[in-house]
Order: structure tokens, then C-alpha cells, then sequence
């Protein structure tokens, strides 16, 4: 692909007229931008708000369609040159930040350190169902999104009076495949960049694929392998297993799929798969309608049996049509979040929920149970499928991204056939998507000369797909500063991905990567950015993203290194780090507790229980400043009184103790949350960095 210079040419008409707090909303942007797709830049809104944050809010467009909201400090003074950009999933809308949660909304973060915020577009909503909706997709992937961070870079320089202002974009997951395709593929745009929760350009269908096998297969196991793998377990989560499972157990961890992160496996659906298993099943109809169930070396026809128990192909009448109102009440569904819009974990859930009067669910005349996470509702009169996400019972629940003309083909009264075939043949996908061996998840699928060991399918879906989200597949050779962030629990793009692409820029930066790019790992955050889901398990890696952000531009225009790649390695699929806090690398602190130098211990009820502590970050990353006690149940209610704590003298290191009684018989996993900031702040929460520890006890 040709790499695009986006150099604008641009003259900014009567700037005297408009400069500084005059207002902009309509005034004439004589502005070219050398991308000739954009095109009559124009301004609409021009007002002070007061939510998310104070600031001045500027939103406009191209012709295009293109849209943008600029969220930029209200005084010159207050503006420190540079600007944010997010960069979401899916292209989608332009205000989303508007409905983040207040406390670590992206515009107050900006805002707080000085810069102006970006949100776009990135070109228009796409609708999956839709097919008006598609364009060429280098547009949504990074084209929309740079000639609106250049055109914000003149109004800035219109309304403040500067230089040009220094440029910073992040996103994750789809995002961070649209991050890495602009800075791979522009100059001159953004100065560096946080792509986060990073995949490879195999990633998709693949990750999803496994952990759907997974899923099902060890459904009934899922609690024996966390409980083995929790502090104090027996440490082996194949000792339950039959020989199936164990199996299957191995295939997914070494795909990459994070072992620990079973403990969340309630909380698991089909995530971002579900805008692609329509697509999927259209590129290799062959495999889905013949080939797995009827050929040697596919898991259908090899070991029917594995399959047969989990089959649903059940005809039924559809009674009665479910709205979504009724849906939320009998609680099929839950209510549409705005909050969700953007988000690297759930980009995808309010698709569609823009349809009024949409069917949600349907009830039939059968009561079902499926445990694959979607299927297929078959209209016998027409032969048209629509996507399911569930069943449950009686209620048949549609997924959202069905096209509006098919739900109008099915009514109450009409036969159709529940059938989750489709769903079961995907989950071994996976084996017959072998790519180069550089991909060491797939390794495991290689026999004699390193040859697949299983058919494989006549293209790789991955790279097609990966071609669709950031307008390119990836090469490495970036044009900025880069620090990419990725998660070890991370269920939607498995960690070893992130060391996957360092490699690809090690290929094109050799010995220079360090002066250009960094990875750092987090312990025990997922692929989501969103609400945590056991925060007893899990933490957030929101605020690594924001210290990220300041580090990124601190290296940029002042030329202050950031911490070092986090000191990880690869094992069996899975990313191992340094368990010692001041050399690991990254930002995130280290932190382990035991009960006399263990992590289990068995006592009578009503015997107290001394718990150490110890956390401690990595080498000039900041200091401990908080730390709070989760003894029973899921809150974090209990404050440390770390006056009392001893500290080392730069404050980076913390040893304290707690004691815990319980009177009651069972067992308990008190937890200790501990957060470090680079200033000290224990009040922010855009950069306090959290990590966990916990033990076992177990009262007798």
C-alpha cells in the first residue's frame, strides 16, 4: 500500500476575526487537505460546557460525512501544545466521550493536563447488517481520523496562537489495529501513539474460536481449573479433567488463551464475534455446510461424539414476537448503554439499538438448552437465517446485528429450526488457519517438516479481516513513538500477540527499538476497559493507558525515556512476568501476600490470621500510595493505614500487615488492592495503577 503523507494545505481565512475566544461556529476554513476525500471543512458547534469537564467544545466535519468533537482548555495558559485522540473499535460516533463515566472520562484527563481532546467518527457509523454503509476502508481505518487530527491542529493554532501542537492517538483493541494502521501508514500525523489490548493480524476469528471450544468443552470444570490455579491451590487444573478436556485445556492455553483467566468464566459471552460470524460463515461456506462434518482431519466428522451431545437442530413455531422492553422485564437482554459506545471490550453492544420497534427475542414452542454462545434461527418457508445469541428455555434471543429486512420475514405463527451447527464447527477453526510460524500460538498444530498437521482452508481469514479494520496488515515499521499496552488476562487478544508485534518493529528497528517503542504488560486486567467484572480477580488498566499518555509525550518533546519493556517471557502460549516489582519493567506495582511465607492456610474458626504484604513498583515509576482490604464478599472496604506501613525512602516499596478472623467454616480468599502513582496522588484516578494479591484461608 502506498504510505499517505497528509500534508495539508491549508490557509486559514481572517484569523484576526476569529481568534482567541471569538466564536468559530460558521466561519470560513479555507482548508485543503492533500487527501482529496476530505473535503469543505466546516464548523457548527462553538460553545463552553461544563461536562465532562469544563473546556471549550468545537464539533464539526467534512462533506464527506466525517465528524469530529474537539474538547480544548477554555484559557491559552492552559493549553500545554499537544493533543489526545481516540481512536475507537468500530467507527461509530464522534461524541461517545460524552457519556464515559465522569471519573475517567478522556475529555477531563485532557483537559486536566493541558491538552485539547480529538474524538471522530473515523467517517460514519458502520452497520454491519447494512450494507450502505460500507466504504473503502482505509476511510474508517486511519484516513477519517488524520485529516481531523490535522485540521484540529489549525483550529488550535487559530484560537491559541501556536505552534503546531504535538499529536498523541490511542485505541484498543479494533482500535488498536486502526492506531497502528495510521501510524504505520501516515507521516507527519501523530508524534506517537498507546495502541492497547493489541492483536495480531491472525488474531480474528481465531481467539475467538478457542475460547468458545474452551468454554463449552470445560464448562463443568472451569470452576476446578481456577480454584487449582487461585493462591493456595493445588496448582495442577488438569487433575480434574477427563481425557477430552485435557486436551482441549492444553490446545486453548497454548493458543494463548490466559489459564488464570478462567476464574471470570461466568462472565464470558461471544464479545466482537458476533459482528463477524455472518462474514465467516459467507467467506468459507464449504467449511461450515461440509467439509467439518464430512471430511477426515476435522473434529465433525474425526469425533462426532464430542459434538452430538451439544447439538441443537430442534424445528419448532415461533408463539409470539419479544420487543426489547419485554425483553429487558423477562431479562433475555439488558438495557442499551450509551457508556458502552467505544469501548475496546463491548464496541459492538449498542448495534443496531437504533432500530425501533426492532424484534429482540422470539418465543417457541420448545424449551432448549444450547451451549454454544450463538446458532442460528432457520425460517423453514424461506430458508433465511437470522443470528442468535441465546437460548434460554422457551425464549429464542436474537444478537444485534441482523439485518433489518430479514426481521420482517419471521411471525408468530411460522416453523423454524434452532440450530447452533454453525457455532460448533467454528470452535476448532482455528486448527485450519495455520500461518507462519512467527504466529507460535498455531505451533502446536505442526507435525513432521512443520507441516500442518491437520487440512487447512484455502485462504487465512485473519489477514482479510485485519485488512478490513486498519486499512492494512501489519508491517512494524512505525512512523512515531510507540508504547503499546496489553493485558496478561486478556481473553480477545491474547497477550503473546503484543510480543509478536515488538518483534515486527524489532524487524525494522533492530538495535534501535528501545529509542522508539515500548511494551508494557499488565497483570490480571482483561481486554476490557469498561466496568470490572470481579474486582476481587481483575483490575483495570484504564489508568496505565492515561500515565502512558504523559510518559509518551514526556519522551517526545522533552526526551525523558519512558520505563522499560516489561521483563516478560513466553511459555506454552502464556505470558510469564518478572515476579520482582523493581526490575519487571512497565508501570505496574508488584504486590504478594502471604501468611508465613505461604499463601494457604487451614485454621479453626475464630483463630486470628497475620497476612504480609509486600508491593513494590518498578525503578522510578512512582510510589505506593494507597491500599484497601477486600476481607469478605466483593468490595474493597477496608482501608490500609499506610502511616503505620514501613516504606522505603523514595516510597516506591511497601511492607504492612493485616490481621483477618473469620468464625465461620469455609473458605476465604482475602484480598489486599494496592495502587502506585507517579506523583503521589492518592486522590487522582487517571494514573493510580492498580494490582492485587490475595491467600487462602480455609476455616475447619
Amino acid at each position: 500500500m502506498q504510505r499517505i503523507s497528509l500534508i495539508i494545505i491549508a490557509t486559514l481565512l481572517s484569523v484576526g476575526s476569529y481568534a482567541g475566544g471569538k466564536n468559530l461556529k460558521g466561519a470560513k476554513l479555507n482548508f485543503v487537505c492533500q487527501d482529496t476525500v476530505f473535503k469543505h471543512p466546516f464548523i457548527d458547534v462553538d460553545k463552553t460546557i461544563e461536562k465532562p469537564a469544563r473546556c471549550r467544545y468545537i464539533h464539526g466535519g467534512f462533506s464527506d460525512g466525517t465528524r469530529f468533537s474537539l474538547y480544548m482548555p477554555l484559557e491559552k495558559k492552559d493549553f500545554t501544545g499537544r493533543f489526545f485522540q481516540y481512536i475507537t473499535p468500530f467507527p461509530d460516533s464522534e461524541t461517545a466521550a460524552l457519556n464515559y463515566p465522569e471519573a475517567e472520562n478522556p475529555v477531563g484527563f485532557s483537559i486536566r493536563h493541558g491538552a485539547y481532546f480529538v474524538e471522530t467518527n473515523e467517517g460514519g457509523k458502520l452497520d454491519f447488517s447494512d450494507e450502505s454503509t460500507r466504504r473503502e476502508a482505509t476511510i474508517g481505518a486511519f484516513r477519517a481520523n488524520a485529516a481531523c487530527a490535522e485540521l484540529s491542529r489549525h483550529i488550535a493554532q487559530l484560537i491559541y496562537g501556536c505552534e503546531r501542537p504535538y499529536g498523541y492517538c490511542y485505541g484498543g483493541s479494533g482500535g488498536a489495529y486502526r492506531t497502528v494502521g495510521g501510524i504505520e501508514h501516515t507521516e507527519g500525523v501523530w508524534d506517537g501513539a498507546v495502541p492497547f489490548v493489541l492483536g495480531s493480524d491472525n488474531a480474528i476469528p481465531n481467539v475467538f474460536s478457542a475460547r468458545m471450544y474452551g468454554l463449552r468443552v470445560l464448562r463443568d470444570k472451569l470452576d476446578d481449573i481456577a480454584d487449582a490455579l487461585m493462591p493456595g491451590g493445588s496448582g495442577d487444573p488438569y487433575r480434574t479433567l477427563t481425557a477430552e478436556q485435557r486436551q482441549v485445556l492444553q490446545e486453548v492455553t497454548r493458543m494463548g488463551f490466559p489459564i488464570k483467566s478462567w476464574s471470570g468464566w461466568r462472565f464470558m459471552d461471544v464479545h466482537g464475534f458476533v459482528t463477524l460470524y455472518q462474514a465467516l460463515v459467507q467467506m468459507d461456506r464449504d467449511y461450515f455446510r461440509k467439509d467439518f462434518w464430512q471430511k477426515p482431519g476435522y473434529l465433525g466428522y474425526d469425533n462426532p461424539a464430542s459434538l452430538a451431545r451439544d447439538r441443537v437442530q430442534v424445528k419448532a413455531i415461533v408463539r409470539r414476537i419479544i420487543g426489547q422492553q419485554e425483553a429487558e422485564q423477562l431479562g433475555l437482554v439488558q438495557a442499551k448503554s450509551e457508556a458502552e459506545r467505544g469501548t475496546a471490550d463491548r464496541a459492538w453492544a449498542s448495534m443496531g439499538s437504533d432500530i425501533p420497534g426492532k424484534p429482540v427475542a422470539y418465543e417457541i414452542d420448545h424449551s432448549l438448552e444450547m451451549h454454544t454462545l450463538g446458532g442460528d434461527l432457520i425460517i423453514l418457508k424461506n430458508g433465511e437465517r437470522l443470528q442468535v445469541s441465546r437460548v434460554e428455555g422457551n425464549y429464542v434471543v436474537l444478537a444485534d446485528v441482523n439485518a433489518p429486512q430479514r426481521l420482517t420475514y419471521l411471525h408468530a405463527g411460522d416453523s423454524v429450526q434452532v440450530d447452533n451447527s454453525d457455532f460448533l464447527a467454528v470452535e476448532t477453526y482455528h486448527r485450519h488457519q495455520v500461518p507462519t510460524p512467527d504466529y507460535y500460538g498455531w505451533n502446536q498444530f505442526r507435525g513432521i517438516n512443520n507441516q500442518p498437521i491437520y487440512p487447512q482452508r484455502p485462504f487465512l481469514v485473519g489477514p482479510l479481516i485485519t485488512l478490513g479494520a486498519a486499512g492494512c496488515q501489519f508491517d512494524g515499521n512505525i512512523k512515531c513513538k510507540v508504547i503499546l499496552c496489553c493485558s496478561v488476562w486478556d481473553r480477545e487478544a491474547f497477550a503473546w500477540q503484543g510480543d509478536w508485534y515488538r518483534n515486527k518493529v524489532r524487524n525494522h528497528l533492530g538495535d534501535k527499538i528501545d529509542d522508539h517503542f515500548r511494551l508494557w504488560y499488565t497483570d490480571r486486567a482483561t481486554h476490557s476497559d469498561g466496568v470490572l467484572e470481579d474486582p476481587r480477580e481483575t483490575v483495570s488498566y484504564v489508568s496505565t493507558l492515561y500515565q502512558a499518555m504523559l510518559d509518551l509525550s514526556d519522551w517526545v518533546e522533552r526526551g525523558i525515556a519512558p520505563s522499560s519493556t516489561t521483563d516478560y517471557r513466553i511459555e506454552e502460549g502464556q505470558v510469564v512476568m518478572s515476579a520482582n516489582g523493581a526490575s519487571r519493567g512497565g508501570i505496574q506495582p508488584a504486590v504478594t501476600a502471604s501468611i508465613a511465607g505461604q499463601q494457604r492456610v487451614e485454621v479453626a474458626p475464630g483463630t486470628p490470621v497475620s497476612i504480609h504484604v509486600v508491593a513494590e513498583c518498578p525503578v522510578h515509576t512512582g510510589r505506593i500510595v494507597k491500599a484497601e482490604w477486600c476481607i469478605e464478599g466483593t468490595t474493597f472496604s477496608e482501608p490500609v493505614d499506610l502511616a503505620q506501613a514501613q516504606f522505603s525512602a523514595d516510597g516506591s516499596r511497601v511492607e504492612f500487615d493485616t490481621t483477618v478472623t473469620y468464625t465461620t467454616a469455609g473458605t476465604y480468599f482475602p484480598t489486599v488492592r494496592v495502587y502506585s502513582e507517579r506523583n503521589g496522588d492518592a486522590e487522582t484516578t487517571y494514573t493510580r495503577i492498580a494490582n492485587l494479591g490475595k491467600v487462602r484461608v480455609v476455616v475447619k
